[in-house]
């Protein structure tokens, strides 16, 4: 779907932050503080950014590394912390076979080891926590909304919040320990007994529109490419406008 949101230049997060636009144009110094094993092959990655002005959630950043010799390599990855004003991020990171930035964070990389960033970036995906949000994803697509839900509890937000996270398995479903009543876990693989197994569906999404609040959710959904043209089917023919469905992809 086309992006057709064109992002202020300063964005506001109710009662909590402000976003310039011009301070995410700046490389800042990274220093990892802590490292968590999320599953067996994703780990969440805590930075202190001394100079951070904080995030919105849903935002990324760019991350880069600089090799002795001068080589660079640089990504985007999504934030996972909610914005909370102690100048740290967190950083999921799936441990992708032959890559270059994830492989070196999962197997090199050790609390007090420093790293390149500018952000944060993006306000299309982002979600000022000001509309109910209807959140979809699968895999390490779950970061950006993990920064939604995060933020939703941290400021105990009244507004409608539900969401829907798919993973092959319960080994691989990244923060299995932090979902709560707001959250229905999909498994393609394998299941805990007496849980279905199989793809997202229609039938997934009809109790969470059908209590459709006022005004309407907000979808957010995030996934590979092919995770996120099925969902975003499902949710256009179940009714949801097309011009309120935000997408985030990879891969």
């Amino acid at each position: 779907m086309t992006e057709t949101f064109t992002p202020p230049t300063r964005f506001a997060v109710p009662g909590r932050i402000a976003v310039s636009n011009r301070a995410a144009s700046v490389w800042q110094t990274a220093t990892i503080t802590e490292i968590r094993r999320e599953t067996p092959y994703a780990a969440t990655f805590r930075l202190a950014v001394p100079a951070w002005e904080g995030h919105l959630p849903g935002q990324h950043l760019m991350l880069r590394l600089r090799a002795t010799d001068g080589y660079l390599a640089q990504r985007h990855y999504s934030i996972a912390s909610a914005p909370d004003g102690s100048g740290h991020v967190e950083l999921t990171l799936d441990h992708v076979d032959g890559g270059e930035v994830s492989g070196w964070f999962h197997t090199v990389a050790g609390p007090g080891d420093q790293v390149e960033v500018r952000g944060p970036l993006s306000g299309f995906f982002a979600w000022p926590g000001d509309r109910p949000a209807l959140l979809i994803g699968a895999g390490s697509g779950v970061v950006p909304l993990m920064s939604m839900v995060r933020h939703h509890r941290a400021r105990r937000l009244a507004v409608p919040l539900r969401l829907l996270v798919s993973a092959r398995g319960p080994e691989e479903l990244i923060y299995a320990g932090e979902y709560g009543a707001e959250t229905t876990p999909v498994f393609t693989r394998s299941a805990p007994p007496g849980t279905p197994v199989g793809r997202l569906t229609a039938a997934h999404l009809a109790p969470l529109l059908a209590e459709r609040p006022d005004g309407g959710w907000e979808a957010y959904v995030c996934g590979s490419n092919g995770f996120a043209e099925h969902a975003s089917r499902l949710l256009v023919a179940a009714g949801q406008p097309v011009d309120r469905i935000r997408i985030e992809r990879f891969g």
